[in-house]
């Protein structure tokens, strides 16, 4: 049995400065980088995920509710979706991007980086020129049919058990822990190790607790 430690959405505008900021978003950045640096030896495989948008349709608005639909954020190639500074990348064997065409909260819909396409946050701004439409960006991003999802990647590496840290807890960390209890693997979200867009993360807590979820 393998364990692996997934790392959730801890991006640029996922943190303070970005375009949908978490509160002390950046604070746990450093946290799971502490967190990692110490306890790397207890995973078997360290995996993180990233929002990685070309044209999401709804879930982005000019008016958003911030509850279905949001600013723009973590466009793909862009600064906002990388990996935020504060996050060492040291011990991370995969990265998984979701949302090209959709919301796509849980890491369970993500596809796996080409090793050689992974923004980590060391790239300087303005580094990278985008198209401006959608179909170029699209373009520029062809997902592969024959691409790797999360679930397959874990099952091949004989992974049993999950520990999920990263952001938001009241959103992909939550849709991302409950996918994962769905597919079969034992689940623990450690809840000092997230941070969530609500001020009281209580009901996203119970939910996922009721889902199966070990929160510790």
């Amino acid at each position: 049995m393998s364990r692996a430690l997934i790392i959730v959405d801890v991006q640029n505008d996922f943190c303070e400065g970005g375009s949908l900021p978490v509160p002390g978003g950046a604070e746990i950045a450093a946290a799971i980088s502490e967190y990692v640096d110490g306890h790397h030896s207890q995973f078997d495989h360290i995996v993180a995920t990233q929002d990685w948008h070309i044209d999401p349709g709804a879930h982005f608005s000019p008016s958003p509710d911030f509850v279905d639909s949001w600013p723009p954020h973590c466009v793909a190639g862009t600064r906002g979706a990388e990996l935020h500074p504060e996050l060492d990348t040291e011990y991370i064997q995969a990265y998984f991007q979701k949302g090209q065409f959709t919301a796509a909260y849980s890491g369970f819909e993500g596809i796996l980086a080409p090793e050689d396409a992974v923004p980590t946050g060391d790239r300087k701004p303005g580094t990278m020129p985008l198209p401006e439409d959608s179909a170029s960006l699209a373009a520029a991003f062809a997902i592969d049919e024959d691409a790797i999802g999360l679930d397959d990647w874990l099952q091949s590496h004989d992974v049993e058990e999950v520990v999920i840290v990263g952001l938001a807890t009241d959103y992909c960390v939550r849709a991302t822990s409950l996918d994962a209890v769905q597919a079969g693997y034992s689940v623990t979200v450690l809840r000092s190790l997230t941070a969530g867009i609500a001020d009281d993360l209580e009901d996203a807590f119970a939910e996922m607790e009721l889902g199966g979820v070990d929160i510790a």
